[in-house]
């Protein structure tokens, strides 16, 4: 298990690499999030109209 002073030291790291990559957990957090609502909406009967990809 990492210390607290370890995991603290890493968070400039990784702010820095958000700034220049993007956050890419939280895009696959909100992707995950909109698939989720569609397959539940899809298993109730209420299909969305289908998208082309990369389509957001």
């Amino acid at each position: 298990m990492r210390s607290e002073a370890t995991r603290t030291a890493e968070l400039p790291i990784y702010e820095s690499l958000i700034r220049e990559r993007g956050d890419v957990v939280e895009e696959a957090r909100a992707v995950a999030e909109k698939t989720q609502q569609q397959m539940s909406q899809a298993l109730a009967g209420h299909a969305p109209a289908p998208t082309e990809p990369g389509e957001h």
